[in-house]
C-alpha cells in the first residue's frame, strides 16, 4: 500500500509542475492566482498522502487543513489587492 501512496504522491508531483509552468509564464495576473491556487490545493493532498506513509495521519491533517486555510486567504488578499488596484486582467510585467 505505501508503494501505492508514493506513486500517487509523485504522480501529484508531476502535476503540480504544470501549475509551476502557469505561474511562471502565465499571460495574466488572475493566471498566476490560479495557478498558485491549485499548487496549494495539491500541496493539502500531497500532505495527507506523507501522513499515510508515515502513519500519522491525524498529525498531517492537522497540517495540511492549516495550509489550506492559510492558502485560501492568501489567494483572496493577492486577488483583492490586484482587483483593486485595476491590474488583475492586464497583461504581465514579464513579457
Amino acid at each position: 500500500m505505501n508503494t501505492f501512496f508514493l506513486s500517487v504522491a509523485l504522480g501529484l508531483c508531476f502535476l503540480m509542475l504544470f501549475s509551476l509552468y502557469r505561474v511562471l509564464f502565465g499571460p495574466t495576473v488572475l493566471d498566476r492566482l490560479v495557478g498558485v491556487n491549485a499548487i496549494g490545493s495539491k500541496t493539502v493532498v500531497l500532505l495527507l498522502l506523507i501522513g499515510f506513509l508515515y502513519e500519522r495521519v491525524d498529525m498531517f491533517v492537522d497540517i495540511a487543513l492549516a495550509y489550506a486555510f492559510l492558502n485560501f486567504v492568501a489567494v483572496l488578499a493577492a486577488s483583492r489587492y490586484f482587483h483593486k488596484r485595476k491590474g488583475l486582467y492586464e497583461e504581465s510585467f514579464l513579457d
